[in-house]
This record gives structure tokens, sequence and C-alpha cells, in this order.
């Protein structure tokens, strides 16, 4: 079983991305304040998939 590959500056932008969220700064696309702990690493990689970091694919059900 292997593991899930992110980049390092991947990694870095999830980490920024949650520090936010501690200190209750981050905010969702519709501005309301981000509550949920997946949300906040949902956007942290949906940040860094848009800057080009590898990052990867999404999930198809």
């Amino acid at each position: 079983m292997s593991k899930t590959k992110y980049s390092e500056k991947a990694q870095d932008k999830v980490g920024k991305v949650m520090h936010e969220f501690k200190e209750g700064k981050l905010k969702s696309s519709s501005g309301k304040k981000v509550t949920s702990k997946k949300q906040a690493v949902a956007i942290g990689i949906s940040e860094a998939r848009e800057k080009g970091l590898k990052v990867p694919k999404k999930k198809k059900d």
C-alpha cells in the first residue's frame, strides 16, 4: 500500500492555511469563517493545486 505523495511546497501551503485556521482568520470563498479542519485542509490542497504544485488528483466516487 503506497502513501499519497505531496510536494514539500504543497505541504507548506497546507501548513500555512492550517495556521490561519487555528488563528481564526481563514475564510471560505463565500467570506464566512471556516470552522472545520477538513474544510481547511481542502482549501489548502485546492490552493496548492491552483499554484501548480504536486498534489494527487481528486478522487472520483
